[in-house]
């Protein structure tokens, strides 16, 4: 039966991406779809289905600041990579958000993402003691609407209907989209912090990610999606937060990477070698497993240094507080080491 166009890519055509191991037995499996391209877009591996749209969720986040940015917003610095980041809502992210506001000249009332108890266990302890509750600063999306906000001033445009998908933000958000993935959005949705969310498939986002990864390199990219690059991995730390896997993957590696809910991760080297994910149960512990592993074996990443990445990410199987078993890759991603 084929699909609707309301819906992504279905369990038969998804492969076995890793397993869960506990004891020597194999006790969950996680299927799904992988891509890999080449710096100058060619695909390099395959793995299930890579053409049927996904909502890349905050896979997305790059070209959302990217268009604030084109609209006028003038970041620098950290607050480039925190209109970029899927945060945790450390001390230190909320003080930049916080300062994107007072510079855009708006309060974080205005903000309309949800209000969130910090992931930080620093800052939600702050917050507790101050008894301020949970603060819209401290969701994760936040950088991204601060920016959203902050092109609204600068244009003089509605600050109220800024999540609409017909307001001039979003126009240009869509339009940036399909200019850096090479493809039309499939679906537009709602996402979990109240933007609109685009459909696109593996490919197209993978040759986004590309494409933004190579725009320092190339004179004849856009000088802010080099900025945009360069501030990623210049502040790691912004864009998710400190000892968080896609944070030391940029540290260690100097490789963009992005998750996104459900399952979603985008990364991309220098080069524009790159490689996006989707896990089809939404579970991400194996994306950053799969998604190196594919760049490795594309020669794309040093061994080494993904091995020791590894090691600090991919979170372990415990028993009594011991580990008993691992997250390890699945037939249709070892049958490549071999």
């Amino acid at each position: 039966m084929p699909l609707s166009s309301h819906e992504t890519f279905s369990v038969d055509s998804a492969v076995e991406l890793a397993v869960i191991e506990r004891s020597g037995f194999i006790e969950s499996r996680h299927i799904g779809s992988a891509v890999v391209l080449s710096g100058d877009g060619s695909v390099v591996t395959q793995l299930g289905d890579i053409t049927t749209p996904i909502y890349a969720r905050s896979a997305l986040k790059p070209f959302q600041a990217l268009a604030s940015m084109q609209a006028g917003v003038p970041l620098r610095g950290a607050q480039v990579a925190l209109a970029c980041a899927s945060h945790v809502g450390s001390l230190d992210h909320m003080d930049v958000v916080e300062g994107m506001l007072k510079a855009a000249g708006v309060r974080e009332e205005q903000l309309q993402c949800p209000s969130a108890w910090p992931q930080d266990e620093v800052a939600r302890n702050w917050l507790i003691r101050s008894e301020h509750g949970k603060s819209k600063l401290a969701f994760n999306c936040s950088g991204k609407h601060a920016a959203f906000l902050w092109a609204c001033t600068e244009n003089g445009w509605d600050t109220h209907s800024y999540l609409e998908p017909n307001h001039p933000l979003q126009q240009r958000v869509r339009s940036v989209i399909e200019e850096y993935s090479g493809e039309k959005i499939a679906h537009l949705g709602i996402d979990g912090c109240g933007a609109p969310v685009a459909a696109l498939s593996l490919t197209g986002l993978a040759r986004a990610y590309s494409r933004l990864a190579q725009a320092p390199q190339d004179q004849s990219s856009n000088a802010r999606a080099a900025t945009i690059a360069t501030s990623m991995l210049d502040y790691p730390w912004a864009v998710q937060g400190r000892g968080e896997a896609n944070t030391i993957v940029m540290d260690e590696l100097d490789v963009l990477a992005k998750g996104g809910a459900e399952g979603v991760l985008v990364m991309s080297t220098p080069t524009g070698a790159s490689v996006a994910v989707k896990i089809l149960d939404g579970n991400p512990r194996a994306a950053t497993l799969v998604g190196l592993t594919l760049l490795a074996v594309a020669g794309a990443v040093d061994i080494p240094g993904v091995s020791s990445v590894l090691e600090k990410v991919v979170e372990p199987v415990l028993g009594g507080g011991h580990s008993v078993g691992r997250i390890r890759l699945g037939h249709a991603v070892s049958a490549l080491l071999d």
